[in-house]
């Protein structure tokens, strides 16, 4: 039997959740201008405690590191980006800024995630509910708490790729759904702009995230459809899978995952 969405539960409650987090700073006169070249959204129309999803790319469009910009003053910028990124985030940044007046280096925070429509924070739209992250204070003690899989299969209900699941140097932002949330495609010039710019107006992804309701999937699995494979499971949680899928099959065809039946599932947005 497959379990009702998480999400639906979570709307009218509060919740912590243990979200890690590496963290870099970029502070200095040109850090304004050098995110603003470097990275994937428009930084510079940030105002003193706003925050953006942004991206690290390469010249190829190639996801180095996904980031939420939080501008803390006009020349200090907090980079938060996944764990196991901070220092690949930082040397990247390092290695690019030649003349550029910016001190780049990584900070220490504390955090955690609050779902809710209440808190007070950096937003996170990765779990289809309200979210902030929180920084440097210590967690309410009267909320519950998330368990990992729980967050886990927010993620997933919710369409939201994550760095080696989702994303690696295979894939492309607008295969991921990465273009709407995190690409400005009016600012200046940045790396792997030329690319993303060429596919949204020119041309159109091959396949597409999406949300699957099925029983007992399995990372890695192959989607079959009339015998031939349309896609890959990238994650999976009871009852639910986030799977790459040719953009060719229609959301209402039934799909086939070593004989279990796969229906796509509505997503519901942020």
């Amino acid at each position: 039997m497959r379990r009702p969405s998480l999400v639906r539960t979570l709307e009218l409650m509060e919740a912590l959740a243990h979200r890690p987090r590496a963290f870099v700073r970029v502070t200095g006169p040109d850090a304004e201008d050098y995110l603003q070249r470097m990275v994937s959204n428009d930084v510079a129309v940030l105002a003193p405690g706003e925050s953006c999803e942004a991206l690290l790319l390469t010249p190829k469009a190639r996801v180095i590191a996904p980031l939420r910009v939080l501008r803390r003053g006009d020349d200090d910028f907090l980079l938060l980006t996944e764990p196991e990124l901070g220092e690949t985030l930082r040397d990247e940044l390092l290695r690019m800024r030649f003349a550029a007046k910016a001190e780049i280096e990584l900070e220490e925070h504390s955090s955690y995630l609050l779902l809710g429509e209440n808190g007070a924070g950096v937003p996170n739209d990765d779990y289809g509910v309200p979210a902030v992250e929180v920084l440097d204070q210590d967690p309410p003690d009267d909320l519950p708490s998330l368990s990992d899989e729980d967050l886990e299969r927010l993620r997933i209900e919710a369409g939201t790729p994550r760095f080696g699941k989702e994303i690696d140097d295979r894939v492309l932002p607008a295969e991921a759904g990465l273009v709407d949330r995190a690409v400005s495609l009016t600012k200046g010039c940045f790396p792997g702009q030329e690319p993303i710019a060429r596919l949204h107006y020119r041309g159109h992804a091959n396949r597409e995230l999406r949300v699957l309701d099925v029983d007992g999937a399995r990372v890695g699995a192959e989607i079959v459809r009339e015998g031939k494979v349309v896609g890959r499971v990238t994650s999976v949680a009871p009852g639910r899978a986030l799977a790459y899928v040719r953009t060719e099959v229609p959301e209402n065809e039934v799909l086939d995952i070593e004989g279990a039946e796969a229906r796509h599932a509505r997503m519901r947005p942020a």
